[in-house]
C-alpha cells in the first residue's frame, strides 16, 4: 500500500510573525523597565549593557528580513547614534516593528525552505535563520532580565507575550 506525503504546515506564516511579534513586545516592555543611566550603562561580568544587546537586534531583524525579501546583501551595523535617549531606543524599535510586518507579507510560503546567506556570512534556511533572530532576541532578553534583577527591579512576566 502506497501512502502519499501531505504537505500541511504545522504553523502557518501569519502564526509564527504573531509568535515572533509576541517576543519583540515582551523586549520593549524590557527596554521600558530599564532606568535610562543603566539601560546605557550597566554591565555584570563582561557582558555588554542592554542597550547595546537591543542594538544587535535592531540591526538584525529588519535589514535580514529585507535581505530574505530580495534585497541585496546587507552589512551587520550594530551601532546606532542614540545619544543615550531610551526614548529613542524605542522609536527605532516601533519602527523596525512596523517594517517588519510590512516585509513579512512580501515572503512567499514556499520561500521560507530557500537556502541563503544571511549578511554575506550565515548560512540556513530562510526559516531557520528566522528562528535565529527569534533565538537570539530570546537570549539578550534573558541577559536584560538578570540585570534588572540585579537593580532590585522586576521584569515583566516572560510569559506574558
Amino acid at each position: 500500500m502506497e501512502t502519499t506525503k501531505a504537505n500541511t504546515a504545522v504553523i502557518t506564516s501569519e502564526e509564527l510573525l504573531a509568535h515572533w511579534q509576541g517576543h519583540r513586545g515582551l523586549t520593549r516592555r524590557l527596554i521600558e523597565a530599564f532606568p535610562e543611566q543603566e539601560f546605557f550603562d550597566y554591565s555584570i561580568g563582561g557582558m555588554r549593557p542592554f542597550a547595546d544587546m537591543v542594538q544587535e537586534l535592531l540591526a538584525i531583524a529588519v535589514p535580514g528580513l529585507r535581505e530574505i525579501t530580495g534585497s541585496k546583501t546587507e552589512e551587520l551595523k550594530e551601532h546606532i547614534e542614540h545619544g543615550k535617549q531610551k526614548a529613542h531606543i524605542l522609536k527605532l524599535w516601533d519602527e523596525a516593528t512596523e517594517e517588519l510586518n510590512q516585509l513579512w507579507g512580501q515572503i512567499p510560503v514556499e520561500r521560507f525552505h530557500e537556502h541563503i546567506l544571511a549578511f554575506g556570512q550565515y548560512e540556513g534556511s530562510v526559516w531557520s535563520t528566522i528562528f535565529y533572530f527569534i533565538d537570539n532576541e530570546i537570549h539578550h532578553r534573558g541577559q536584560g532580565y538578570v540585570y534588572l534583577r540585579s537593580l532590585g527591579i522586576e521584569p515583566p512576566f516572560f510569559w506574558e507575550r
